[in-house]
């Protein structure tokens, strides 16, 4: 589960304010709003990334309102994939396990897990500047789930795709809740692909949670 209580968080000089929110573990929600009404301001307090000014933040009954991002326990996605430039694609799907310090074997069998799994195999040597915008998103999607997170955080992550490439996006995160308990929490001004995928849809307008 998810839980913001009565968070406040601050972005230049937009504010969130006394803001709650809970969602059950194992779902898909959706977050949608007018641009700068503040969904990813919202995102990023839950994942760590800028500080929460009041409140708390829990996830799994755990509370995370201080702890740095890679203490959260939560696989992020962010719009453009924040790929970096001089990691392969294998690099890429590793590169959490390595810092969580696992083995050499077990981090080679995941890395192969997710490669099947997104159809990254072939491109696994490849660096970021060799991919199209879908294959890149699919490699952000296999390294924010590769240390098998309880919860994911999407951010636009479908945007810049075309049809082609968002129904192949679709249709991996329609079978991600089959292949685990995840909990997402999914940022999208598409309300087709918010339709295909929510459990619930939530709506961010003037500074309140709207369903």
């Amino acid at each position: 589960m998810i839980s913001l209580s009565h968070i406040t968080l601050r972005a230049g000089t937009f504010h969130l304010r006394d803001l709650s929110l809970e969602i059950p573990a194992g779902s898909h929600t959706v977050l949608m709003g007018r641009t700068g009404s503040g969904k990813t301001t919202l995102l990023e307090g839950l994942c760590g990334l800028r500080p929460v000014l009041a409140g708390s933040v829990r996830i799994g009954g755990r509370d995370v309102t201080h702890l740095p991002p890679g203490g959260r326990g939560i696989g992020l996605v962010p719009q453009d994939g924040a790929l970096f430039d001089h990691l392969s694609v294998r690099q890429h799907l590793g590169f959490a396990l390595e810092v969580r310090g696992w083995s050499a074997e077990r981090r080679e069998a995941r890395v192969r897990e997710l490669a099947d799994w997104l159809h990254l195999g072939p491109l696994l040597e490849r660096l970021p500047a060799g991919l199209s915008g879908g294959e890149r998103q699919r490699v952000a999607l296999g390294r924010a789930l590769s240390f098998e997170p309880p919860v994911l955080c999407l951010d636009e992550p479908l945007s810049a795709l075309d049809d082609q490439t968002r129904q192949e996006i679709l249709g991996l995160l329609a079978g991600l809740r089959s292949r685990s308990a995840i909990t997402l929490l999914h940022i999208t001004h598409n309300r087709s692909e918010a339709e295909q995928l929510a459990d619930r849809i939530l709506h961010l307008r003037d500074g309140r949670l709207e369903s």
